[in-house]
């Protein structure tokens, strides 16, 4: 673990696990790098590099008033890449952290990169318009900037349900996940927080995935209450050149349980074959 400081002076935390090929994960909303920390360590016993790091205004990295935004994002995700030399890296995003990843290919190519992983993610465009009728319309966006506002305890707690599919019937409910989650988004900051979900909710990546040229899974849960299938990965899979599309039926937007199992199998062939 360590931490490296952007050419703003934004301190980020990282994680940096195993050797071998870099496999560089960036987490969703309002989450941290812990959200992917049984991937990482799959891969980095199966032989690659691991590593994840705190978005800025996240987790353990600092939180600054400037810079949170897509952009910056990913201007943050090529720094740590050429910072720490990797090449030849497998960049696996989650939700915001598919945004994130597709953005930062969209700034600087694919000169590093090897393959892509995009899972529940954001890209093309979460928001409901007149030419994304799949979308999610913004007042739902609008009520997560209020949660965030009022109550982010009670808005994160009550937003954990949703985000693993507890809410479903027969659903195998994990208080520890619930906590877990809560623990993590309690975390980020304010600002960061508020600012992110105009970046998740209104970016569109369409432009960004057109420039993915190299091997991509794009992977996503049938039964996201999330990031609605329909206006993502399907739509995804069909912008970027070479892509695999791998969905999960009834599974939710936070994999567990069988379904983490099944992307993590997905995830682990994808990147050695």
């Amino acid at each position: 673990m360590g931490t490296f400081t952007t050419s703003d002076g934004t301190g980020i935390f990282y994680k940096d696990w195993g050797t071998g090929q870099p496999v560089v994960f960036s987490h969703g909303w309002p989450l941290n790098a812990d959200a992917w920390d049984g991937q990482a360590r799959l891969v980095a016993d199966h032989g690659y590099r691991a590593v994840a790091h705190d978005r800025r205004g996240h987790g353990r990295s600092d939180q600054p008033w400037q810079g949170n935004h897509m952009d910056q994002y990913a201007d943050d995700l090529a720094e740590l890449i050429e910072g720490l030399g990797l090449d030849n890296v497998i960049l696996v995003g989650h939700s915001t952290g598919g945004g994130e990843v597709t953005r930062y290919i969209g700034r600087h190519g694919t000169r590093r990169v090897a393959k892509v992983v995009l899972l529940g993610a954001v890209p093309p465009l979460m928001l409901k318009t007149a030419d994304n009728p799949e979308g999610t319309p913004r007042e739902v966006f609008d009520g997560i900037r209020a949660g965030v506002e009022s109550d982010r305890s009670q808005f994160y707690w009550d937003l954990s349900e949703s985000f693993y599919g507890f809410n479903r019937p027969g659903a195998a409910v994990s208080e520890g996940m619930r906590r877990s989650f809560w623990l993590w988004s309690m975390q980020v900051g304010l600002k960061a927080a508020y600012d992110c979900v105009e970046q998740f909710s209104e970016q569109d990546f369409t432009e960004d995935l057109r420039r993915i040229d190299v091997p991509t899974l794009v992977a996503h849960g049938e039964d996201d209450q999330i990031v609605a299938i329909g206006a993502a990965a399907l739509k995804t899979a069909r912008i970027v050149k070479d892509a695999t599309l791998k969905t999960y039926p009834g599974a939710p937007h936070g994999l567990v349980g069988e379904y983490e199992k099944s992307f993590n199998a997905d995830l682990l062939a994808f990147i050695k074959n």
